[in-house]
């Protein structure tokens, strides 16, 4: 069983790093991808303190650790997010400006990586603890 899981995980991880495109949304002069673009951001924000919250009432448990890299996953996902905003809005690529070009992009991919493996680290973790 294990192998199997192992496989797909490897396939899903090199199926989204082909996908993943430093350049962000594209903009658009699409009045209702604006708004929903703003909108995304209390959401996101108010799912980063929840998670926080709920990982904090756990109090650092099987579950509770599972859940703080989750948070942690979310944050940094949510940072990405903000600044694919920043950029979709303003035209801003603030990686890019920060860091240089390749700076920027080198940032872009570890942000993503951080995202995917401090999620997939908490759910593996969840599902370890619900297997006792």
């Amino acid at each position: 069983m294990k192998p199997k899981i192992a496989v797909m995980a490897l396939f899903l991880l090199f199926s989204n790093l082909v996908l993943a495109q430093h350049s962000g949304h594209p903009h658009s002069d699409n009045d209702f991808n604006f708004w929903f673009g703003l909108l995304e951001v209390p959401f996101l924000l108010f799912v980063i303190v929840l998670s926080f919250v709920v990982a904090n009432s756990l109090k650092g448990g099987k579950f509770g650790k599972g859940m703080s890299l989750l948070a942690w996953g979310f944050l940094v996902m949510a940072i990405g997010h903000i600044h694919m905003q920043i950029e979709n809005i303003t035209g801003t690529n603030l990686f890019n400006n920060l860091l240089g070009e390749t700076g920027g992009t080198i940032a872009w991919f570890t942000a993503l990586t951080a995202t995917w493996g401090l999620t997939a680290w908490g759910f593996i973790k969840i599902y370890k603890a619900s297997r006792i």
